[in-house]
């Protein structure tokens, strides 16, 4: 069945809905020059009180005069790194996060409630988060049961909002909350002295990689020969938004689905179905691995996941047993997505991932800058780098991911991002699998890098790593 193409313009992919209201701004400075009176005025307007009138309070206090402030819902929405004045999200919610490292989350505290029983350790120096995040929660591996977890909870004032086994972190992964108002990096330094706690982090916030906008000429790019190319029978997990499990190009290739946000509306699907479409499309809109059985997870909604769901996604991908992982999304650092990356790896499971639509001076993006994982970057049909790519050593692999005919939710449009050039990748990867299923993950990425065509400076930079891969000679690359 042939599609029809729906052209659109880009102010209709930025048409996603908040779904979830924003949490209050939680006060934060690192200024070693506040007086008391300063921090506890900074305190009470965080806990909701009037503004500061105190010079150095006001501008450390100060959610809207500080542009480092924290305010963000749990799930927000942004589909691209710079959105229209229509649609511009709230202060501190831009996908892109700064250049330097925001500073350290070093409010005061607030006094603990009349009768509390919470036994919280004496003041310690907050750690600094870099990137968005979710301003009353923190995720805790823990070494323990319920019990556990339960008793963490009630020594140091939080709050059990979700717990879990984490088959590859090897731990209960604890979701709580700070329901007094304390800072993330404070309640982070705290925990950090209890030993049941063998991993700490911020419940960051992660973005979609596609960028505002012929037909797919990543086959010419990269070496594959459309009538031939082939990812049959070869399983790639797909972490993304919800999907149109019914467009023709798909219907097809989902081998199975995983709701890593069930009790969210799902408003948007086409960011995922075009990912896929470029990876195991069929007909009108033929991938660059047909045949390849693709395992969805949904965990996003509005273009926004945080940490926590996808480590759940995560999680059920690498019980699938599937060869590779799609990863088209960015965010920062974070301590348990870098711990479930490198248990994948050990898998043996190859993690693709987006590099990042923020523009050339953006902080690195992750999970793509993480050892292991192959970070690829967006070019265009005349092999030119796209304009509003991250740049960085993590720079792997170049692959087309510039105005590119993808289905969507219906139809079909022109996609640009990152998140596309990846999906061009685990296509040309599942290929390389299906001829060879014994090509193991390192095999893979030194025959990519070594075959790429040097598109910057001489060798590896930071615009094209290695360069633009040729599938056709990655594929003759000899085993040792």
């Amino acid at each position: 069945m042939a599609v029809s193409a729906r052209p659109r313009i880009a102010s209709v992919l930025f048409a996603a809905a908040v779904f979830i209201a924003a949490f209050p701004a939680s006060a934060q400075t690192n200024d070693p020059n506040l007086t008391q009176e300063d921090l506890d005025c900074v305190a009470r307007q965080s806990a909701g009180g009037p503004d500061c009138v105190t010079g150095q309070a006001l501008q450390a206090g100060s959610a809207t005069a500080d542009p480092n402030a924290v305010l963000l819902p749990d799930l927000i929405v942004d589909l691209f790194p710079n959105p229209p004045p229509d649609l511009a999200a709230p202060a501190g919610t831009g996908t892109a996060a700064p250049a330097d490292p925001p500073p350290a989350d070093t409010a005061a505290p607030p006094p603990l409630a009349p009768g509390s029983q919470a036994i919280i350790p004496p003041t310690v120096a907050p750690l600094a988060i870099s990137g968005p995040f979710v301003p009353d929660e923190v995720l805790v591996a823990v070494d323990g049961d319920a019990a556990v977890a339960a008793d963490i909870a009630s020594a140091f004032g939080l709050e059990i909002r979700a717990q879990r086994a984490s088959a590859l972190l090897g731990s209960t992964v604890v979701r709580y909350g700070i329901p007094d108002g304390r800072p993330v990096g404070l309640v982070l330094a705290q925990l950090a002295g209890d030993g049941r706690t063998t991993r700490r982090a911020a419940n960051s916030i992660y973005d979609l990689q596609q960028a505002a906008t012929a037909p797919n000429y990543a086959f010419q790019r990269v070496a594959l020969q459309p009538d031939t190319a082939s990812g049959e029978n070869v399983k790639v997990a797909v972490i993304d938004t919800a999907i149109d499990e019914t467009h023709p190009a798909i219907k097809d290739a989902i081998a199975g689905e995983f709701d890593a946000m069930p009790g969210v509306e799902v408003t948007a699907r086409d960011h995922a179905t075009s990912v896929v479409g470029l990876i195991a499309g069929t007909g009108a809109f033929r991938g660059m691995a047909p045949g390849a059985r693709i395992y969805h997870a949904r965990a996003f909604e509005g273009s926004k996941s945080t940490m926590d769901i996808i480590l759940s996604a995560l999680d059920w991908a690498a019980g699938q047993d599937v060869r590779i992982i799609n990863m088209s999304f960015v965010g920062p650092k974070n301590e348990l997505l870098e711990a479930a990356c490198a248990a994948a790896r050990e898998r043996d499971i190859i993690l693709v991932a987006a590099a990042g639509n923020n523009g050339p001076k953006a902080p690195y993006g992750y999970p793509a800058a993480y050892d292991g994982v192959i970070a690829v970057t967006a070019t265009d049909d005349k092999d030119q780098l796209m304009a509003q790519a991250n740049r960085g050593a993590y720079i792997f692999v170049s692959a087309p991911g510039v105005n590119m005919l993808a289905p969507v939710g219906g139809g079909a449009d022109l996609v640009t991002g990152t998140s596309f050039a990846a999906a061009v990748v685990t296509g040309a990867i599942a290929n390389l699998i299906h001829a060879a299923p014994e090509r193991s993950g390192d095999w893979i990425a030194a025959a990519l890098s070594s075959t790429a065509h040097d598109l910057g400076v001489a060798g590896r930079d930071s615009d094209f790593g290695f360069g633009l891969i040729d599938a056709r000679a990655a594929g003759a690359v000899k085993a040792d």
